[in-house]
């Protein structure tokens, strides 16, 4: 299975971003192949709608499951209206994080905030 976690560099010992829309990159990782590429988050500077376009491009790569630590309401409907489940990360490791999904630990996100729409972040 893909799944995408925003990250702050191109590298697996990169952290994970907190922003998820303004995220400089997203890992996508296969848990099958344990192969990851990077997509570079081209909404990160755009003036709106950082959330939705991130989302967007997400469910373009093909990922199945998102590890954030926090979305907004707009991104999350575009994600879930594809079927893409996300899940709350429990820290800021991406390795940490990889391998509690893969062993069935991180928690589904429910609290997914209402945006910053035009504040800097998302």
């Amino acid at each position: 299975m893909k799944i995408a976690i925003p990250v702050n560099e191109k590298s697996m010992d990169t952290s994970i971003c907190i922003s998820f829309g303004r995220t400089p990159y997203f890992m996508i990782y296969d848990t099958e192949t344990k192969e990851s590429q990077f997509l570079e988050n081209v909404a990160a500077t755009s003036q709106g709608g950082a959330g939705i376009a991130a989302a967007q491009a997400l469910v373009d790569s093909g990922a199945k499951a998102l590890l954030t630590p926090r979305c907004g309401e707009n991104a999350a409907q575009v994600l879930t209206a594809a079927g893409m489940k996300i899940y709350k990360t429990m820290n800021d490791s991406v390795s940490d994080n990889i391998n509690a999904f893969v062993e069935g630990k991180l928690s589904v996100l429910d609290e997914i905030h209402s945006g910053f729409h035009g504040h800097g972040g998302n």
